[in-house]
């Protein structure tokens, strides 16, 4: 009796999970790779877009690191090539000329391959040979401040142009104000730094 109870429910159960039950979809074997053809290649594009955009990052900083390279060493050449002036008749080097020296001295610090040379200047009043006298005592008188602040003397030279170079050819104070001076010259080494 068990048998004619069983046998009945296992085929009926069998029956229902043969009708209820979900196959297995069907893979085609085509369309699979064509799906993996496309992850990979959406992969590798997806690889290239961050190397490219790494590589542009790296050269805008690489770029910005130039123009800041460029802009210190244009500020360092900037500050070597500011003059100083004197009062009439003088060779002492006053406060604000003091101020612009101590500037100089950070750059010729920070480029120790640097020379300069120092050129002194006069007004058109006095001979020509007690103005060429007197510009080599103001430029004297800069390489000393120079050299006070531990810059190498072997680094500098002096010269002069008396009165043979004015910058404003105007016989007035002003004028004459603007030729006493000294000026410099960059002579050997390559300026990238102030400080």
């Amino acid at each position: 009796m068990h048998k004619r109870i069983i046998l009945p429910m296992l085929m009926g159960t069998l029956v229902l999970g043969a009708c209820g039950g979900k196959q297995a979809p069907q893979v085609d074997p085509a369309a699979e790779q064509a799906r993996l053809e496309e992850e990979a290649r959406l992969q590798r594009e997806a690889e290239e877009r961050r190397r490219a955009e790494e590589e542009a990052r790296r050269r805008a900083e690489e770029e910005a690191a130039r123009r800041r390279a460029e802009e210190e060493a244009a500020r360092a050449r900037e500050i070597l090539a500011e003059m100083v002036f004197f009062d009439f008749d003088r060779s002492d080097i006053r406060a604000d000329a003091a101020e612009v020296l101590t500037r100089k001295i950070s750059v010729l610090r920070a480029n120790p391959d640097v020379t300069i040379r120092i050129e002194g200047h006069a007004d058109e009043r006095g001979s020509d040979e007690y103005n060429l006298a007197l510009g080599m005592r103001r430029a004297q008188a800069v390489k000393d401040f120079l050299v006070g602040y531990g810059i190498s003397e072997n680094r500098i030279e002096t010269f002069s142009f008396g009165e043979d170079r004015p910058l404003d050819r105007a016989s007035t104070e002003e004028a004459w104000a603007t030729n006493r001076r000294a000026e410099f010259v960059i002579t050997a080494g390559e300026v990238t730094k102030v400080r």
